[in-house]
């Protein structure tokens, strides 16, 4: 039964932010880089960006796929690669 939970908090992949200084992000699956200003982690839904200052990682948890970070956390930006990118920019939208 635990392991059944266990399995199913893996397959979702969340972010829990507190007061900017603290996060948590689970369905990691590869940290790819990190530095005290910039994070890579892969997850399951892609690519996660975190900027910021004097970041550190507290701790992986590959069991529960979790990532526990402390800093001044400034960004979190998701990369996209499945989404179509768009030739152009807005101008070229607007003068079709």
């Amino acid at each position: 039964m635990a392991e059944e939970k266990k399995l199913l908090e893996r397959e979702h992949q969340n972010i829990t932010l507190r007061d900017r200084k603290k996060m948590i992000i689970t369905g990691v699956q590869n940290v790819e880089s990190f530095n005290e200003e910039c994070i890579v982690v892969d997850t399951l839904l892609g690519l996660v960006i975190v900027r910021g200052a004097n970041m550190h990682i507290n701790k992986l948890d590959v069991e529960s796929a979790a990532l526990d970070v402390e800093g001044e956390i400034a960004l979190i930006e998701y990369l996209d690669t499945t989404a179509p990118q768009q030739k152009g920019g807005f101008f070229s939208s607007l003068f079709k």
